[in-house]
């Protein structure tokens, strides 16, 4: 029974997506509001469908119905309820099914409250929604059916891929992720719908902002859960390792950042369209590449799930769009040209603009390294690597200078720069850089772009600091009141800045953490029987035994360890080894000490399986590694903020007799 509803509900979406992208588009062309409302409501219409459709997988994997394919593929008795309800998204099937459920709920909720609101241009952006959606449901019907009939039914499963059940940030990455790339066709398909309808003004931007910036704040959030869930479960004591799936998210985050800077010059200096439009389309595009590159099974990775024909629905699609999206802009170009200059190089606008062409060749190094490979197999046959040496060497420099435009961008007004007003902003933070880099000198700090890291992430916490500062003590003198009123009414009266220097904030600190990690990072490996220690830092850790218990999909095997602080007890940590029925080789799961200074960071490596008389273990001290969470966090924070709705004061009341008399 769950089998056919999963198989009508996603059968009928597809039909109705492609019932609505036609009507929607012949609605609008010939001026037919029935049509058009009826566009609309096959949009919330395949909402409520897909959300039966994906209801039904959840309970056809908590019952263990084995004649649904995907069930008999991924489910399994002894997987624990949790893990059993998130593998919804652990395999390819699934995974389409929950990302098809995400991008019918941003299609209902982004027609719903734009209404009626955008005229043609919103007909078109719903229309081209709904074509986004009859692809992705077209591979539910066809290379990604989760809902095949499996017959005779086995009476057991294999459960999820090991990886993906060792730790409960599962529940947590993927969502993120999805709620990252699909939230990218809803400006997608603003910006569509404003070529196709012709109405190139900045309404498509307005209507679009918010979307984009929740959207990017979700993939803010994925990239940081996907960082820790790797620091936390694949024990090599690293959160970024360069993984071709790891860049493929990364890349239209970068892209994204671009637009939501560029995007401002658009709107103060009517600036940049084209180019706002060319960064929404590939933020759009390579969300579906990263799709491509996860799914399609084209490379070796844990994110990674399978081959099969998918990948050419993926390549075909891509293509499709390109050259549908490049033949808007070209027949839009005419209309599209504008006439705005710079009128400084001390401006904010400049600052943007160079921001701009960082991230753009961020994101084309990034492409290049990913891609490389890639093409390489396909034209010579030859397997060639690029790992993160040639990533590091590459865009290292890059990321230090965007830390450093992060702290003069905030510092700069709009149009020309007062020279001596910039001067008395820029005093404090330079202070500040020179300082911090005298002192890592000092301590004998040598690596080059770790001391410019250092020093511009100074810069930049201190200018973005100083503009609340700044802010709320010119608020203060001019409206009375205590420094925290003062600073309440600061950023509510302009979220969406202040929200954005909080997000500055949040990054510069994930910087300190990335830059401290990697040049401070010390690691030991000792094979230590009962009772011995290692010393590292400074933290001892004393070996006291080995024991094992089974759980209901794992045995699991760890090494009960004794930490010491300076000769003071501070605890017990269990890195362990797991051990699934499934799994050729035990997966290890480390154990965190986290402190605000440093982690220390335990891998059990391999034990004696005669007596568990000894243990071979990875000790890892990290200084400021959880900041990289804490800055990913407050990222997050910065963003949601900057688009909350305000409640606007009520107008002042004035009496009918006052009225009468001032008439």
């Amino acid at each position: 029974m769950l089998r056919l509803i999963g198989s009508f509900t996603v059968w009928a979406s597809l039909a109705l997506a492609v019932y609505g992208l036609i009507a929607g588009i012949v609605g609008v062309r010939t001026r037919n509001a029935a049509l058009s409302r009826s566009a609309r409501a096959a949009s919330y219409t395949i909402f409520g469908l897909m959300t039966v459709s994906n209801l039904a997988m959840i309970a056809a994997l908590v019952s263990h119905d084995f004649s649904v394919d995907y069930v008999a593929r991924v489910g399994s008795r002894s997987t624990p309820l949790f893990f059993t309800v998130i593998s919804l998204w652990s395999a390819l099937e699934g995974s389409i099914l929950f990302w098809g459920w995400v991008l019918a709920g941003y299609t209902a909720a982004a027609l719903y409250f734009t209404k009626d609101r955008l005229g043609p241009m919103g007909a078109y952006a719903n229309a081209t929604m709904l074509g986004i959606g009859a692809f992705f449901y077209l591979l539910l019907v066809r290379p990604a059916n989760p809902w095949g009939l499996v017959s005779p039914a086995p009476l057991d499963g294999p459960g999820p891929n090991p990886l993906l059940q060792n730790h409960p940030l599962m529940a947590v990455h993927p969502p993120f992720l999805y709620l990252g790339y699909v939230g990218m066709s809803v400006p997608f398909s603003f910006a569509i719908g404003a070529l196709l309808s012709g109405r190139l003004d900045d309404a498509w931007v307005r209507a679009s902002r918010k979307w984009t910036v929740f959207a990017w704040a979700m993939l803010s959030l994925a990239i940081m859960a996907g960082m820790w869930w790797s620091y936390e479960v694949l024990g090599w004591g690293g959160y970024w390792a360069w993984d071709p799936v790891e860049n493929a998210s990364f890349m239209p985050w970068l892209t994204a950042t671009a637009f939501l800077h560029s995007v401002m010059v658009q709107e103060r200096r009517d600036m940049l369209q084209v180019w706002n439009l060319s960064l929404v389309i590939s933020t759009f595009l390579l969300t579906i590449l990263g799709t491509f590159l996860t799914r399609s099974g084209v490379i070796s990775s844990v994110h990674a799930f399978t081959e099969g024909t998918i990948g050419l629905y993926f390549l075909s699609f891509i293509a499709f769009v390109l050259i549908f999206s490049l033949a808007l802009l070209a027949g839009r170009s005419s209309e599209l040209r504008k006439h705005g200059h710079l009128d400084s190089m001390l401006s904010r606008e400049t600052v943007f603009l160079v921001n701009n062409l960082l991230l753009t060749a961020f994101t084309f190094t990034v492409l290049l390294g990913t891609l490389f490979p890639l093409v390489a197999e396909a034209v010579r046959g030859v397997k060639v690597t690029v790992g993160a040496p040639f990533f590091n060497r590459m865009t290292v420099p890059i990321m230090v200078a965007l830390l450093f435009l992060m702290g003069v961008g905030p510092m700069l007004p709009w149009r020309v720069a007062n020279v001596e007003e910039l001067k008395r902003k820029l005093l404090v933070p330079t202070l500040a850089m020179i300082v911090t880099l005298g002192t890592a000198v000092v301590l004998g700090m040598r690596d080059f772009w770790g001391l410019l890291a250092f020093a511009f992430a100074a810069f930049a916490l201190s200018g973005n600091i100083q503009e609340y500062v700044r802010g709320t003590a010119a608020r203060r003198r001019a409206q009375g009141g205590g420094w925290l009123r003062a600073f309440g009414g600061l950023i509510n009266a302009n979220p969406r800045r202040y929200g954005g220097y909080f997000a500055h904030i949040g990054l510069i600190l994930a910087a300190i953490g990335i830059t401290a990690s990697t040049v401070f990072r010390v690691e030991r490996q000792a094979t230590l029987q009962v009772g011995e220690s290692v010393t590292i830092g400074e933290y001892t850790v004393r070996f006291d035994g080995m024991r094992g218990q089974q759980e209901p999909q794992r045995f699991v095997v760890g090494a009960n360890m004794t930490v010491f602080v300076d000769g003071r007890d501070v605890g017990t940590l269990f890195p362990r080894l797991n051990f699934y029925r499934m799994s050729a080789e035990p997966i290890a799961t480390p154990a965190v000490r986290t402190r605000p200074d440093n982690d220390l960071y335990l891998t059990l490596l391999a034990f004696n399986e005669q007596d568990g008389s000894t243990a071979t273990l990875s000790v890892i001290v990290e200084p400021l590694v959880g900041w990289i969470w804490v800055g990913g966090v407050m990222v997050t924070i910065g963003a949601l903020f900057g688009i909350w709705p305000r409640r606007r004061a009520p107008a002042p009341v004035v009496s009918r007799k006052r009225t009468a008399g001032v008439a």
